[in-house]
């Protein structure tokens, strides 16, 4: 009896072992760094020790493991037959046969043992650590840093094998948990903010923006090739002065044989540079004034796209495809649109909204899909593909557009009301929707013939 009694009290003392490794293992795991950093950055002791133990987290969670493998081996040895000593007399006593108590015993004296172990061994302290993780990472510091110390050859000899087996298969172990959301978890929560009320639109799609603006691209911030002014190397300055009253722009590309052969930039600033407008001046070849111009592949990110600029002194960049001509030009401003939405200065037409009749919006094709969702309330949806409503119809026709051609297409629930919209082209111009027609459906169509693309073509 008393070696039965003292079996369960080693099972007591086990199970609260084991419990110890589970809330060592989930509280370092669980807790947030940012808040203990800042506990830290108080004065706060526990908080520090805490802190050094997470940046050893790989070596605590193989320390956790051994703990709680070695105690719920030896729970096994020792509770089993000391649990099944206690209860082969209660079995006998009821009428069961000696022989048959004893295995009858044995086997619930593993079940007991093994409910107690996974209850309060495992799932209440798990459950704890989970709950209050920084609170109990705090308590658990000291103690964890002196059984990593005291243990550490044996842990060091189990996760060392481990180590190599993952190196072996090409999976280089960390250290240390990375905290944080990722850009797609933020984006969503944004969006859901937006939805919910609790974040305004604008603040909502300043921050959308903000997201992206580290993948977004020099194709994506650009003036297209079509709108840019430009102006040929034979030209001369009274032809320069002309052209800057006709257009309003400050800077025009200089070309020499075509547009894909761009030369350098001039404008306005170089005019300033000429003391006095003679005869001669007015017929000086606009080649003579203008400055090296800033070439970078449209490819380039927006980033270093900025640091390029600041690096040659330049507020005018010229984006190169892949074939070497001309993508199109981009400027500080059409940078900073990006990130904080239009810029509206003396050279920019006003944006006006579209006209509506009976529900439907008429539309430049030129459009981005940001203005339209800003002047119309339609979140029409973006794509890495395309930037204006014009390349939203040919990326789901899959072809140029023709007068009459439709294309419906699902908005985006992240930047707007959740529906359905179609687009119908009303205008083509050198190839591309000029024009086109935009109304909301109000309930989601289901897509026709299986097809998921959401475009129809209409003569």
């Amino acid at each position: 009896m008393v070696s039965a009694l003292a079996g369960l009290a080693a099972l007591l003392v086990l199970t609260a072992a084991t419990g110890y490794f589970v809330a060592q293992e989930f509280a370092f795991v669980a807790a947030d760094r940012a808040r203990l950093e800042a506990d830290a950055e108080r004065g706060d002791g526990r908080a520090r020790r805490a802190l050094v133990v997470m940046g050893r987290l790989t070596f605590l969670l193989s320390g956790a493991q051994l703990g709680i493998t070695v105690t719920a081996l030896v729970v096994g040895f020792i509770a089993g037959p000391a649990t099944s000593t206690l209860l082969e007399p209660a079995f006998t006593a009821v009428g069961i046969s000696a022989a048959a108590a004893d295995p009858i015993a044995l086997v619930a004296g593993f079940a007991i043992a093994t409910v107690v172990q996974m209850v309060l061994g495992e799932l209440l302290p798990k459950n704890l650590a989970l709950a209050r993780a920084e609170p109990l990472a705090k308590r658990l510091a000291p103690s964890s840093l002196a059984y990593l110390t005291v243990a550490a050859p044996v842990i060091r000899l189990f996760d060392g094998l481990a180590t190599r087996l993952l190196r072996a298969v090409g999976v280089e172990p960390v250290e240390e948990l990375r905290h944080g959301a990722t850009l797609i978890e933020l984006g969503d929560i944004i969006g859901e903010s937006r939805q919910s009320g609790r974040l305004p639109t604008d603040l909502s799609a300043l921050l959308q923006r903000a997201l992206s603006f580290g993948e977004r691209t020099a194709a994506e911030a650009m003036v297209p090739r079509p709108d840019v002014a430009t102006v040929a190397a034979t030209a001369t300055v009274d032809d320069l002065i002309a052209l800057i009253a006709a257009t309003g722009h400050t800077d025009y590309l200089v070309y020499r044989r075509d547009i894909d052969d761009i030369v350098g930039i001039t404008g306005v600033r170089e005019l300033t540079k000429l003391t006095e407008l003679t005869e001669r001046a007015d017929k000086q070849s606009v080649d003579e004034l203008m400055r090296p111009a800033l070439l970078i592949p449209d490819t380039l990110p927006l980033r270093q796209v900025i640091e390029r600029m600041r690096e040659a002194g330049e507020e005018f960049a010229c984006a190169v495809d892949e074939y070497g001509g001309l993508a199109g030009v981009l400027t500080f401003e059409d940078i900073a649109e990006e990130l904080v939405g239009k810029i509206a200065d003396e050279n920019d037409a006003p944006l006006v909204a579209p006209a509506r009749t009976d529900g439907v919006w008429e539309l430049a094709g030129g459009m981005r899909i940001a203005q339209v969702r800003d002047l119309t309330g339609v979140a029409l949806p973006a794509g890495p593909a395309y930037d204006s409503v014009s390349g939203l119809v040919v990326a789901r026709l899959g072809r140029l557009p023709a007068v009459g051609d439709v294309v419906h297409v699902d908005l985006d629930p992240h930047a707007g009301s959740p529906g359905r919209a179609e687009l119908r082209v009303l205008g083509v111009r050198r190839r591309v929707a000029r024009s086109l027609a935009l109304r909301v459906i109000s309930a989601p169509a289901e897509p026709a013939d299986g097809g998921d693309d959401g475009a129809e073509e209409s003569s």
